[in-house]
């Protein structure tokens, strides 16, 4: 046996699915974002019976109404995870299973993209189902115990959009709620809406593009959609960029969005700048006490 060493041309060469998150706030236009995805390559992941905004959309669907259904979906989807213990969910041992109910995998072959609608509402199917389980109650009184719920609940989620971000031959897309929120020092901030603090955290780490679809205005003051796509951005919308290509501000076609991801790569001595900016000497003054 030969060293397992990917090759640059081996890694360049392979088919990769894009991995993002859209958050925005309700009403805003993401489920409408299926309209700019092909609908024969395209399988909406419908969580929220929210198909009204797409009436007259001709792709695919799938209505997962529990969270094992959800996790079974996912390892329909992605695939079986070598790492795994047959007694653990999403193992080859739950692979097979579902495949055994649900039938040949290559079934889904033909799409290329998973719109999943939405992470808020998986949140809240997770967590309904972890509040029944064991970890979700005292071992000394036997009463509910909210932290070993929301403890589960962090793990399971984490898992389930760890197993899908490994799905690399698809792109799969999560749309959110993105809460508008003041802190201690009434400040604006910007947190997604999903039950539990940990998915939340971790989310942005996991997925290749995090994404706020939001309304902007020009100079004439008019409003238009837009997403935002670059970490630093006069608005502290959530948002990163893992692909360099991606300008601050980027119209709202995800079919667009993905050509322009997978376009011509401009060199990292072009587009990464690893000096120090030109800072005043007032904003390095150090704070005061």
């Amino acid at each position: 046996m030969t060293l397992p060493i990917i090759s640059a041309d081996q890694r360049l060469a392979e088919n990769r699915g894009i991995k993002g998150v859209i958050f925005g706030k309700s009403g805003i236009g993401k489920t409408s974002l299926l309209w700019t995805l092909p609908a024969s390559t395209a399988l909406f992941f419908d969580l929220e019976a929210g198909d009204l905004a797409i009436e007259g959309w001709t792709g695919d669907s799938i209505r997962p109404r529990t969270w094992e259904e959800c996790r079974d979906f996912a390892v329909f989807i992605g695939g079986p995870n070598p790492a795994l213990r047959d007694d653990q969910v999403y193992s080859q041992a739950h692979y097979n299973a579902v495949c055994a109910r649900f039938g040949d995998a290559a079934a889904i072959d033909r799409y290329e993209t998973v719109f999943i609608d939405s992470i808020t509402v998986a949140g809240r199917l997770c967590f309904q189902w972890c509040k029944g389980q064991p970890e979700a109650f005292s071992d000394k009184t036997g009463k509910p115990d909210m932290r070993g719920a929301y403890g589960l609940h962090g793990r399971e989620m984490i898992a389930w959009l760890t197993h899908l971000q490994h799905t690399r031959t698809k792109n799969v897309w999560f749309v959110g709620i993105l809460d508008e929120k003041l802190d201690d020092f009434n400040r604006k901030v910007f947190q997604p809406q999903i039950d539990g603090s940990k998915t939340g955290l971790e989310l942005p780490g996991i997925v290749d593009e995090v994404l706020t679809m939001a309304e902007v205005k020009d100079e004439a003051g008019n409003a238009s959609r837009a997403f935002i796509c670059q970490t630093i951005n006069p608005w502290s919308y959530p948002a990163k960029d893992r692909s360099g290509r991606l300008a601050l501000v980027e119209e709202p076609h995800l079919g667009r969005l993905m050509a322009k991801i997978r376009g011509p790569v401009t060199p990292a001595s072009d587009r990464l700048e690893f000096g120090l900016p030109d800072v005043s000497a007032a904003n390095t003054q150090s704070p005061q006490n």
